[in-house]
């Protein structure tokens, strides 16, 4: 499991219609590792982003990194 990148910052993209909104949200959970079989506190990055067309939010899981400490 590797991270990309994480950021909390509020993103508007030029291209895209006006009024869509797309952020960084973080968030940490335990999940579980089957591989060592425990529980692991992770960070998960989501990027959210309304969609006008369709009348709803998107999420998209960016990276995902375990969380030492």
């Amino acid at each position: 499991m590797s991270a990309l990148s994480s950021s909390s910052a509020i993103l508007l993209i030029r291209d895209w219609p006006d009024g869509v909104d797309v952020h960084w949200e973080t968030q940490r959970r335990v999940v579980w590792n089957k591989r060592e079989r425990s529980d692991e506190e992770h960070e998960l990055v989501y990027e959210i982003s309304w969609i006008k067309e369709l009348g709803l939010w998107r999420t998209l899981l960016r990276s995902r990194r375990k969380v030492n400490d």
